[in-house]
């Protein structure tokens, strides 16, 4: 599972690992026992209303507002240090 996933593992932690992730598959085949015929798949424990607003056009901030307090800028944007190889 951990080539599959592509994680590098140290020996130690291979045990360890391979323990947690049977109880994990363990759980799963208790909950497949389940009945669940009628229950509708959910993304949330509870009911959730009201998380998002709609998604409608409105005025943005200026560029130069924007960039007021920015600590660098360069060519209309911000600068950010190039990552250190």
């Amino acid at each position: 599972m951990a080539r599959l996933a592509r994680l590098a593992l140290a020996d130690e932690e291979i045990e360890p690992m391979a323990r947690e992730l049977s109880a994990v598959l363990d759980h799963i085949a208790k909950i497949s026992e389940l009945d669940l015929d009628g229950v509708p798949p959910t993304t949330h424990v509870v009911d959730v209303t009201g998380a998002l607003r709609a998604d409608e056009p409105r005025a943005c901030l200026p560029r130069e507002l924007a960039l007021a307090q920015a600590p660098a800028v360069d060519h209309d944007g911000f600068l950010v240090p190039s990552p250190q190889a």
